[in-house]
């Protein structure tokens, strides 16, 4: 351990999980994890070619991140997520609780096709709008699509950047990463489909004055384009072919339509890539790389329990939680996932459901959150209120997952 190493690196990551969490445009995340990781590099809290390791590592899953965005981004102008609403709106008819249930279950859908940034940034305006319309309270269905935006991220190897970064270290196919964690997925969405339903009652009392009976026509482009990726997922990855052809050849479709019927322009496209949280995330690799090989790897894999029991599995499912709410789920999953992964893919996919579900339980346990918190305005609740719900849901629902992940395991 480098007690001095350690020290400066733990101060550069904190200054940039403040940007992060302060969300100031004119002070981006991205402008203080850059610097961050060329200071740290040339003090020598981390060598330069462990730094240089430290994104090539992850340069590809933040190509595949951008390369999502701009999926979910063309799919929204093709008119996706509002059609998806109003459809929803219309199968609910005047109940308030059949309206929750189904935007848990498109929010579920949405967040594991397209990513959890898609639900909370395209899909959570929608479903307020939607709620606004039928003249109901609009708190349960905003925080359906919030939580689910984590809760449901279990899923895919692309549900979620967590995901994609512990996805290699699982050794796992798509479809083996897929099976053992489509359980876990079940549950965590009853679950806080379950809790929702009772902590809103009351608001979920109030009849639909105004229901929804039109629908636009279905975006036909869009449905096909982006169940064509999903399965192409799949059958890249048992090509053994990277999962991001999918996915660009989804964006070159919509985005050459869109662009030849001018209906988006190449800056549109450059906004939607969020080019700023790409660089981010690679200056945080960076700095929380410095940070491990500073000592807090050697904490970790004196905390973290060994083996796939039952005990093991719940015993590092809590750690993981308690580790992304305090450093935030992203640099909680690159801290963990190197000693999660010496105990095989049950470890790592344990950590997954602690990063993904237990930064439900404050607004800096996930970036999704802040965004939540940022498209909610003047809606979005307390801090004190967005924890007081997560109590109520977060141990449940990792109970849940973790038991449904040692049942796969020993089913596999």
């Amino acid at each position: 351990m480098d007690p001095l190493a350690l020290g400066v690196s733990a101060v550069v990551l904190v200054a940039v999980l403040v940007a992060a969490a302060v969300g100031n445009p004119r002070v981006p995340p991205a402008l203080i994890a850059v610097p961050g990781a060329l200071y740290l590099a040339v003090v020598g809290a981390i060598g330069w070619p462990d730094a240089e390791n430290a994104v090539v590592e992850i340069a590809p899953t933040v190509a595949f991140l951008v390369v999502i965005l701009l999926l979910a981004h063309l799919a929204d102008n093709e008119g996706l997520f509002g059609w998806a609403a109003q459809l929803t709106a219309k199968k609910a008819g005047r109940s308030a609780k059949g309206l929750l249930l189904r935007v848990v279950l498109l929010a579920a859908v949405v967040t594991a096709v397209l990513s959890l940034d898609a639900t909370v940034v395209l899909l959570t305006p929608v479903v307020l709008a939607t709620a606004v319309h039928m003249r109901i309270p609009a708190r349960p269905h905003a925080w359906a699509a919030g939580h689910l935006a984590n809760s449901a991220s279990l899923l895919l190897p692309v549900s979620n950047l967590t995901n994609l970064l512990a996805f290699a270290a699982t050794g796992l196919s798509f479809l083996h990463f897929t099976g053992l964690m489509l359980a876990p997925q079940i549950v965590a969405v009853a679950v806080e489909w379950a809790v929702l339903r009772w902590m809103f009652r009351d608001d979920l009392a109030v009849e639909v004055e105004d229901p929804v009976t039109e629908v636009p026509p279905a975006p036909v482009l869009a449905l096909v384009v982006v169940g064509a990726t999903v399965a192409g997922f799949a059958v890249a990855s048992l090509a053994g072919i990277s999962p991001v052809w999918p996915a660009v050849a989804g964006v070159v479709v919509l985005g050459v339509r869109q662009l030849l019927r001018r209906r988006t322009t190449i800056g549109d496209l450059v906004r939607a890539a969020d080019l700023k949280f790409a660089l981010f995330v690679l200056g945080l690799a960076v700095v929380v790389r410095a940070v491990l090989d500073s000592g807090l790897e050697a904490g970790l894999a004196a905390v973290l329990p060994e083996g796939t029991s039952l005990p093991a599995l719940l015993a590092i499912t809590a750690i993981a939680a308690v580790v992304a709410n305090l450093l935030n789920n992203l640099p909680a999953t690159l801290a963990l996932l190197p000693v999660a992964a010496a105990g095989g893919p049950g470890p790592v996919l344990a950590v997954l459901i602690g990063v993904n579900i237990g930064p439900n339980l404050t607004y800096v346990g996930s970036l999704a959150n802040l965004l939540w918190r940022r498209v909610m305005g003047e809606h979005a609740p307390r801090a004190s209120r967005f924890s007081f719900m997560g109590a109520a849901t977060v141990p449940l629902t990792l109970l849940a997952a973790t038991t449904a992940l040692w049942v796969a395991l020993q089913l596999s």
